[in-house]
């Protein structure tokens, strides 16, 4: 795992490089969170889609919501970078536009929409 950052005036935004998953669990979450937080000094992460396991797409495994409520709790902001077109669900359309919709977390299609959204959130 390669961790670079991205620095605007005091926000400071670590951007996750890996080739396979890092997250597959709330404990791999945290792990990465402090990670981020400890050794970088971020509290605002991207990570890549391809870097959580699918499970955490499907709702109704909850990984979504625990790991984004973990996230939430220790005011770490997040943006996960990716193709979402595939998906059908759509409970899982209207979840990431409510997303979306708020300053925590966001899924983009492009890392440099992702920066600018934690940039100004």
């Amino acid at each position: 795992m390669h961790i670079r950052v991205d620095q605007q005036g005091n926000s400071k935004v670590a951007i996750v490089e890996n080739d396979g998953l890092l997250i597959q669990d709330v404990q791999d979450a945290l792990d990465l969170m402090a990670t981020v937080r400890y050794q970088e000094e971020c509290d605002k992460i991207i990570l890549h889609k391809s870097n959580i396991t699918e499970s955490f797409f499907d709702l109704s495994t909850k990984l979504a919501g625990e790991i984004l409520q973990k996230y939430m709790n220790y005011q770490l902001k997040i943006a996960v970078v990716g193709d979402y077109s595939g998906y059908t669900s759509k409970s899982l359309r209207d979840f990431i536009y409510e997303c979306n919709q708020g300053s925590h977390v966001f899924f983009l299609a492009e890392e440099q929409s992702a920066l600018e959204a934690l940039h100004r959130s």
